[in-house]
């Protein structure tokens, strides 16, 4: 069987895991959770870093803190992973869709601006799949229209735009830590600020809304949103390793580039983009499967899953699903999202895996 991801874990995680253990600091308290904060936003040129249980809850302490709430739009891509608007109406706000950029499938800087309207609070560009949003131009009409900006980097850790690491550029940025992903603590999250006033608010609401100078006293409603000691010895651990799993994937990307090239050629496939102003990490290689191939896309995920090659659909379109279908079209993300699929990701893949899942594609061509 090929995973479409697989976790590199080693040595150095279950030493510190061992450790945590130990020290009898497993729950929210230990050393380790600061130590993870500080180093993870010192990489993305952050001030602050304040941990979460997960990536989804990153999403939403972060807008909670920023005040959104019942009668706000928030204005989020359609091609996401569907935590973009879940958070968005957890608040009471209202998600607002737009598109995808043809070229780079991130949110579309004009479909954008075409969207605000006076009850438009905030953006949350999503860096899709490992490639960076156009951030230039989603800043310039967010400070224009006085808007903020909610980075979701949850798929992108250590991608750069014009070589600034995304997490960098919003108000707040949100990353998560799932199995699947660059770096992993097996569930966590973080939110990442340079507003001393911002990070002191989720610092207070991720944990139940208690008092930071007066223990058990809760100015405000909260949160349980805290990350665990054993999670954060983990991340520590797997943040030494992050340029090097960066390197392993942009590897796995080149393979899969020279092996896919007679399909590139031929017309049948296009390849993941990579702007000019990019350095993506491929979080996930995703193919688009262009017209000519004697099946379609699930039949082909089908035959690899048959085959023990895992893989996975580009995600669907949020504004096609029950709970936020409004009847609207948005034909770039959907075309995407039809043509789409996810290939094996994972940084313990070799070239010979790679040779072997792309012959299985190249097999549904003929």
């Amino acid at each position: 069987m090929i995973p479409i991801a697989k976790p590199l874990l080693g040595e150095e995680e279950l030493s510190n895991v061992m450790e945590a253990v130990r020290s009898g600091w497993v729950s929210s308290k230990g050393s380790f959770i600061p130590e993870f904060e500080a180093g993870f936003a010192s990489y993305c040129g952050v001030k602050h870093g304040v941990a979460t249980s997960n990536g989804t809850a990153a999403l939403h302490l972060a807008l909670a803190a920023l005040g959104i709430g019942p009668g706000d739009e928030v204005i989020v891509p359609t091609l996401t992973f569907v935590a973009t608007a879940s958070t968005v109406r957890y608040t009471g706000a209202t998600p607002v869709f737009v598109d995808s950029h043809p070229d780079y499938w991130c949110i579309d800087p004009e479909a954008i601006e075409k969207a605000v309207t006076p009850n438009t609070r905030a953006i949350v560009p999503v860096h899709l799949y490992g490639h960076p949003c156009d951030m230039d131009a989603i800043m310039e009409i967010a400070k224009r229209r006085g808007l903020l900006v909610i980075e979701d980097a949850a798929e992108a850790h250590g991608a750069q735009y014009k070589k600034k690491r995304v997490g960098s550029f919003g108000d707040v940025a949100c990353f998560s830590f799932f199995g699947n992903k660059l770096l992993t603590t097996g569930e966590g999250g973080m939110c990442l600020t340079d507003d001393d006033d911002l990070a002191r608010r989720m610092r207070v609401l991720r944990d139940h809304g208690m008092s930071l100078s007066k223990r058990y006293w809760h100015d405000v409603v909260g949160f349980n949103y805290r990350m665990t000691n054993m999670q954060a010895a983990v991340g520590v651990a797997q943040l030494k390793k992050l340029d090097t799993f960066i390197g392993m994937k942009r590897q796995i990307a080149a393979w899969y580039a020279e092996e896919l090239k007679p399909l590139v050629d031929e017309g049948l496939v296009t390849l993941p983009p990579e702007m000019e102003w990019a350095t993506g990490v491929y979080w996930m290689y995703s193919i688009l499967l262009e017209d000519g191939w004697n099946v379609d896309r699930d039949e082909l995920t089908e035959r690899l899953s048959r085959a023990g090659v895992e893989t996975r659909p580009l995600f669907y379109p949020i504004h096609l699903m029950p709970p936020y279908n409004s009847g609207e079209s948005l034909p770039v993300a959907e075309e995407l999202s039809t043509k789409g699929v996810s290939l094996p990701s994972s940084v313990c893949l070799t070239r010979g895996d790679i040779r072997a899942v792309v012959s299985l594609v190249a097999s549904a061509s003929a």
